[in-house]
């Protein structure tokens, strides 16, 4: 949609649905918001998905872990890595997503994170997660 489209500092026109929707097709992730606008790069802000996330720590011997915790682990961070890889895939250098951070929460309706039709809410998020966005750009 036209009104979802990221302008980056460099002038690139950025369509985020295309990575959004790949990066969400991973089994870890549950949300996803690519950011970028005024910004040098393409970023994004990634949830996990709570069950799947369960029984990844389980399997990797992490079970029990907190997902504040599990958003920090080094081995969880290379998986969510490899899915922005494969997202990446589907667009030029300039459109791919540079940095990412998992956030320990995820996106809900109840939070005001997401629409009835589980679209996210864009301005809420950017406001709730601005330090984190800015995070990114350091």
């Amino acid at each position: 949609r036209k009104k979802e489209l990221i302008v980056t500092s460099g002038g690139k026109n950025v369509a985020p649905a295309v990575l959004e929707d790949r990066l969400r097709s991973h089994p870890l992730v549950s949300q996803c918001m690519v950011v970028g606008d005024n910004k040098p790069y393409i970023a994004a802000l990634v949830t996990l998905d709570q069950d799947a996330v369960k029984v990844w720590a389980a399997a990797n011997n992490k079970g029990g872990a907190a997902v504040e915790e599990l958003a920090k682990d080094s081995a969880l961070i290379a998986v969510v890595q490899t899915a922005v890889d494969e997202a990446n895939k589907a667009v030029s250098k300039a459109e791919s997503i540079r940095k990412f951070t998992i956030l320990p929460v995820d996106f809900t309706i109840a939070g005001g994170h997401l629409t009835a039709k589980l679209s996210v809410k864009r301005h809420v998020v950017a406001k709730e997660f601005a330090v984190d966005i800015e995070k990114l750009y350091e």
